[in-house]
């Protein structure tokens, strides 16, 4: 959703070789972005957090199930996860929305292809919001990563219970248990890395005055990197091939 509603305005700009402020104009001041700009900063930072929210409350669930069984069972419902969607995406979209109230500044970034939250050389109403935004984030990444470590060490002892050379119903719970601690440990070393660039860069901009257009387009490249790859690394995990090669290095380790 994001990738749909964010492309076409990139790809209007290079088109029309315009700026986004000014295929949107409509700012209350002269220094201030355009409206189209405004809401891409918005989006970006929606679609920046929204999925990370979303990304704790699998892992969560994860954990959860494996190493809270019984409370998973009793208290976890349908239900529950149906409006938790909704739920995350409302409180993301309230929290984001605090540039436009004044708490934070949008900010066209060269080459005038994309806005984002001001990050650096402003006051502090105006890097308020970014360090609460990237501290948000890093407390979200440390806390799936908590969770998806506490996922993988359940999942590696139950892979361990498994007798190693027994029969062969046994064979196959081992090595799905070990598919699915190979491709946490993908999504947690990926996640980890696409975001902290970011996280950094906010805070590099509020306290060391760091005001560096080309850092802040590679933080967010990085950002933008995870939601692209994190389908293929599922598609291609789910592959029969790329399966056997796994469990033929796990076997041989």
């Amino acid at each position: 959703l994001g990738k749909c509603l964010l492309s076409p305005i990139v790809l209007a700009a290079y088109a029309y070789n315009r700026s986004l402020s000014e295929l949107g104009p409509g700012g209350r001041g002269e220094d201030e972005p355009g409206v189209l700009c405004q809401l891409f900063a918005f989006l970006m930072a929606f679609f920046g957090l929204a999925p990370t929210l979303l990304l704790l409350a699998m892992a969560l669930e994860c954990w959860l199930s494996l190493g809270h069984p019984y409370f998973y069972r009793r208290h976890l419902t349908r239900r529950l996860g149906a409006t938790l969607g909704p739920a995350a995406a409302g409180l993301c979209a309230l929290f984001c929305a605090l540039p436009l109230l004044g708490f934070g500044a949008p900010m066209q970034y060269c080459p005038g292809t994309w806005c984002f939250i001001r990050m650096a050389g402003g006051g502090p109403r105006q890097l308020g919001f970014p360090v609460l935004y990237a501290s948000l984030m890093g407390l979200l990444v440390l806390a799936i990563v908590a969770c998806n470590v506490s996922s993988m060490r359940h999942l590696y002892g139950m892979a361990r219970r498994q007798p190693r050379r027994g029969a062969p119903p046994a064979a196959a719970p081992r090595m799905e248990e070990l598919d699915h601690l190979v491709l946490l440990g993908l999504m947690t070393v990926l996640f980890t890395v696409c975001s902290l660039p970011l996280i950094i860069r906010a805070y590099m901009g509020a306290f060391a005055a760091d005001f560096n257009e080309n850092a802040d387009l590679s933080a967010l490249r990085f950002l933008s990197v995870n939601s692209i790859v994190d389908p293929w690394v599922f598609i291609i995990f789910r592959t029969s091939v790329f399966r056997t090669f796994v469990r033929r290095v796990c076997r041989r380790l």
